[in-house]
């Protein structure tokens, strides 16, 4: 049973989750830890995070939409395969040991980290493309979304680290191509958890409120700062999580 001060604590810790992730990704970092300090169990944490999850990147999504930064139509494809890979890294979850996940994650964000700290300033406009929407679409939306169904904290700055280097989009198209796909994985794997009955309903629900109210402020502040704010936001978050999940 979770107590009032773990709901009022899980609330806030969504808000800022849903901020930091509008903006850079990686609010898995907050919301699993946070999760399991109230007693839940990995897969318990892994499940109700998706509920919440869902939540505010629906509202990040939403946001970008409206404000033309992604076409849901144009990225079809990849929604599909991110879709399949979810489903089926939701599914292996429950079934695998995720120990060599925690080995490769850190050092995947260490190179994003490393991506954004050393190279030029990152371009506000479009350049060079080096694969087919198609190609990226069945490497990166199934792999990536496979990951974000199996485990997920990082999924974002996967997505938009494969938009700037592999598309060429410029940054604020690169996280609103990101939200749309990450909430494609979170809405598939939580149907997959939702059917395992692995989900705490209150406080994903609670947790998702706030998460809703800090991704509808975050998208809005990337939005309107741009790369300015969200290059080192994503330094940021990979170097904090790399350390985070060494550290395990």
């Amino acid at each position: 049973m979770i107590e009032s001060g773990d709901l009022f604590f899980l609330f806030i810790v969504g808000g800022v989750a849903g901020f930091v992730d509008a903006i850079a990704g990686g609010g898995g970092l907050l919301s699993i830890p946070a999760l399991l300090w109230t007693g839940m169990s990995p897969i318990q944490a892994i499940a109700t995070n998706k509920l919440q999850a869902s939540m505010g990147s629906f509202t990040a999504t939403a946001n970008y939409v409206r404000h033309g930064l992604v076409s849901p139509r144009k990225l079809w494809f990849a929604v599909f395969m991110t879709f399949l890979g979810a489903m089926t890294g939701a599914l292996l979850v429950q079934r695998l040991p995720n120990a060599w996940l925690e080995t490769l994650v850190p050092v995947m964000l260490i190179i994003i980290a490393l991506y954004f700290l050393f190279s030029k300033k990152i371009r506000l406009e479009s350049g060079e493309q080096r694969i087919s929407l198609t190609v990226f679409s069945v490497l990166i939306g199934f792999t990536v979304g496979f990951y974000d169904g199996f485990f997920g904290p990082g999924t974002g700055s996967f997505f938009t680290i494969a938009f700037v280097l592999l598309l060429g989009y410029a940054l604020p198209q690169a996280i609103g191509g990101t939200k749309l796909l990450n909430f494609t994985s979170n809405v598939v794997a939580l149907g997959v958890f939702i059917l395992s009955s692995h989900i705490l309903w209150l406080a994903g629900i609670v947790m998702g409120a706030g998460q809703i109210l800090g991704s509808y402020l975050g998208s809005h502040m990337a939005i309107k700062h741009g790369g300015k704010l969200i290059r080192p936001m994503l330094v940021t978050i990979s170097i904090l999580m790399s350390l985070k999940l060494l550290l395990d």
